[in-house]
Parts: C-alpha cells; structure tokens; sequence
C-alpha cells in the first residue's frame, strides 16, 4: 500500500518561490552575480564579527589591565601595611623609654604613621575601582574595623606616653591595651586576605573570558574565512570556465587581500591571547604569590615583636611565627626550634635549582618554580637568601631571649634583625618589580596586537574587497548583454 503524503497548499507554493530565487544551470550571468553578492556579503559579515571580537578581546585585556589587578595589588598591599603598622606599634613599646633605642622609637613610631596612610590609600582606592559587589560590602567592612584598631592603637600610645616604662616591659595598663589592639588584627588580615581573594578570582574570571573571546575569534575567523576564500575561488573557477580566461585580475588581487585580512586577524589574536596568558600565569601568578609572601613575611616579622614584649602570649606567637615561616618557605621542619637548620640543609642540597629546596604551594616556593624573565632567577633567589638570613636573625633573638637577656634580644630585634629583614624585603620588591614591568608590558602588547582589528582594517579591507569583486565581475557581465 502507497502511502501519499498531501502537503498543505502554502507549502507547496512557498517551494517553486524558493527555486525562482537561484538561478537556472544555463543563466551563467545569474550565477555570477549570485557568487558576487555573496562574497560581498560573506565579505561584510566577516568584517562586522572581526571587529566585534577585537573590540570585545581588547575591552577585556583593559579591563585586567587597568581595574581588577590595580584593585588585587591595592588589596595585597592593604594586607601588608595592616601587619607591618601593628608591627611597628610593638616596636614602640619595645623600645620604651630607654635613650639606646630612642632612635628606634622615633622610627616605629614615622612607620606607623606612614602605613596608617597607605592603608587609608589602599581603601580608597580599592573601593574606587571595586567592581564587585562583594568587594565592595568587604572594604565597607574593612574599613570599619579599621577605624576600631586606630582607636585601641592611639589609646595604647596614649598610655605608653604617660607610662614611661623600661624597653620590652611596659605598664600593665599598656600591654592589656595593646592586646586589646593586636587582637584586631587577626580579624582585620583575614578580612583583608578574604577581599583579596575576592579580587583575584574576579581577575581569574576576566582571564577566563578573554581566553574564551580570543579562542572563539579565531575559530569564527577560520570559519567565516573559509566560507568567504570558497566563495572567491568559485567565483574565480565560474569566470575561467564561462569565459575562458585564465585570471581576473581584480578578483585574484580581493583573495589575497581577503587571505591576508583573515590571516593578518587570526594572528593578532594569536597574539593578544598569548600576551594574555604572559600577564595572568607568568608574571601575574608571581606577582601575586610575591606580594602575598610579603604581605605574611610583615606579619610574621610583627610576631616576631610581639613574642618579646607579651611573655605571657609568647608561645602563641612563636607558633604562629614558624606557621607563617612555613607558608613563606616550606621545610621540613617539626618546629621553630630546627627551622634555621632545616632551611639551610634544603638550600644548600640544592645549589643549582632553588626551587627544589622549598615545597611547591609554599609563597617563594611557587615564585622559584615560575621564573620566565631576565633577571627574575636571581632576584628570586636573592630574595630567599634574604629570607635565610633573617630567619637566623631570629634564631639568635630567641635564643638570646631563652637565657633571660631580654635586652639584647631587643636590640637585636630592633636593629640587625631589621636590617636584614629590610635587606629581605627590598630582594623581593625587585623581583615583584621585574614581574610587574611584565605583566604592564604583556598588557600593553596584548591591547596593540588588537589595535586597528576593531574598526578600521576589516572594515576598510572588506570595502576595498567590494570594489575589486565590482571591479573584476562587472565588464564580465557586460560581455552578455
């Protein structure tokens, strides 16, 4: 049994429409007008998404570039001037009202001053680039504990004026107010880690989509180019068969300059995509670890102070100290009593290849393992023998603190241990430097590669492709008139 399928009458009218629209086998001049507006529209459909995808590629590198990692470094750097303030109001009390060290309490007490406005600066400028809204709702916070660790602080100061007091023993109206203040602290640096967090996974996910922009591109690139190069060759094949000419001219000059446009494109995204990945793995993946170690390497060196001037709390320090030491350089270590050493056994079992000397998801550690620019190596590697040092440094105040000299475990402190950890600290501003002139310049390349590919070369290069097609179709069509 036949079954016949009755198609309604509206299908059967709208199919012979759709065949009226392209031409017979024989109308060879319909043929070629059909390719010819194709390869002007394929042409012009090309150039639209071309720059669309330039735009939206070169919007999301300068959105990295100029608003989430100024805000991520806003917040690491919050984060170390809140440890290093209450690590310099330690070494007021440190200092006490003993003319040796009057000269370290004048500075403790400049330093204090100057981070109080570097994280007043920090906020501000944090909250004027915040592109969160939890970020936003995180510095609102931050910024009122801040104001509560000010006050407690001032009191404390207030208190150590009208309290002169031997060095590392102040009154006890001092210490309970300065414990009162320190105790903010660990609240203010988790809030300021948990900002910082925030920041970086926005800039993860900035990352992210401009990867998944410039990738897609590529991919419409291809595509599109493909369709549109087919469509110039057939056009090409059509003409030498109907007419017997070898070449036109006009239309073999619109492929190459087709076929350079698409190539000239994918390359420049090619490029941006590549200068992208420079900035986010190789130097702001560093860079990041690099100020998170310092940021942790001021509060370490602020309980460091705090061991000496609250006995009564010295073991929590001193645990918290070794904590921090381990996640800036990770040993095998059981404690800080054999840190030092362990430290100095992983070093120099690997001369050749610091990296290997520390675990991999400690700070320095994850910078020793990601070194791609000149001089990074021995920046980094000047850097954790700074660090080296000062750990010694510290292994001598303890020590020196064990056999009851208290004073000289302050002038320690407070003097070559400073020094050192300065000494440290400036090793590792420069190999943040070097990352950070690269990530700029990364920036910058990536944001150039696309310059031009978001208007004027597709556009320009497809209505100069137009002309040529005109210009190479027209007398053809004429010869059938």
């Amino acid at each position: 049994m036949t079954t016949v399928i009755n198609r309604p009458q509206s299908d059967r009218k709208a199919l012979p429409n759709v065949r009226n629209l392209l031409p017979t086998r024989a109308d060879t001049p319909g043929w070629i007008r059909y390719l010819a507006i194709a390869v002007v529209v394929v042409a012009l459909i090309t150039a639209l998404v071309m720059a669309a995808d330039a735009r939206s590629a070169r919007n999301g590198v300068g959105v990295i570039g100029d608003h989430t990692a100024p805000t991520v470094t806003a917040t690491e750097d919050l984060y170390f001037a809140l440890a290093d303030m209450d690590a310099q109001l330690a070494n007021v009390l440190l200092a006490g009202d003993d003319p040796a060290l009057a000269k370290v309490r004048t500075s403790a007490l400049a330093t204090y001053d100057q981070r109080r406005t570097q994280v007043d600066a920090d906020l501000q400028q944090a909250m004027t680039i915040a592109t969160n809204g939890d970020a936003a709702q995180q510095i609102r916070s931050l910024l009122d504990k801040f104001g509560q660790y000010q006050s407690q602080a001032a009191d404390t100061l207030q208190l150590a004026s009208l309290d002169p007091a031997p060095a590392g023993q102040p009154s006890a109206r001092t210490l309970t107010a300065y414990r009162a203040a320190t105790g903010m602290v660990p609240d203010l640096l988790k809030s300021a880690q948990t900002l910082a967090d925030t920041n970086s996974g926005v800039l993860s996910q900035a990352y992210n989509d401009s990867e998944h922009t410039t990738t897609m591109a590529r991919l419409r690139i291809v595509v599109l180019g493909l369709i549109l190069l087919a469509a110039l060759i057939g056009l090409q094949l059509l003409l030498r068969v109907a007419l017997r000419r070898r070449v036109n001219p006009a239309l073999a000059v619109g492929t190459l300059l087709a076929a350079g446009l698409l190539i000239g494109g994918f390359a420049a995204n090619s490029t941006a995509a590549h200068q992208l990945t420079v900035a986010k793995k190789d130097a702001f993946d560093s860079l990041l670890a690099l100020r998170q170690a310092r940021a942790i390497s001021y509060d370490a060196n602020a309980d460091e102070s705090r061991y000496l001037l609250d006995p009564q709390n010295a073991a929590v320090y001193e645990k918290s100290f070794y904590d921090k030491s381990q996640q800036l350089a990770g040993v095998s270590a059981t404690g800080i009593g054999n840190y030092a050493s362990a430290l100095d056994q992983a070093i120099a079992a690997n001369p050749g290849s610091k990296a290997n000397a520390l675990t991999k998801d400690s700070f320095l550690g994850q910078e020793l393992r990601n070194i791609t620019f000149p001089g990074e190596g021995e920046a980094a590697a000047d850097s954790l023998l700074g660090y080296q040092k000062y750990i010694h440094d510290d292994a001598q105040i303890r020590a020196l603190d064990h056999n009851g000299d208290l004073t000289g475990a302050i002038a320690l402190d407070t003097g070559a241990s400073n020094t050192d950890f300065g000494g440290y600290d400036t090793a590792l501003q420069n190999t943040i430097g070097i990352n950070q002139k690269a990530f700029d310049k990364a920036i910058s390349d990536s944001e150039n590669a696309l310059s031009g590919w978001n208007a004027l070369l597709p556009y320009g290069g497809m209505v100069v492709l137009a002309v040529l097609v005109l210009v190479g179709v027209r007398p053809r069509l004429a010869e059938y008139r």
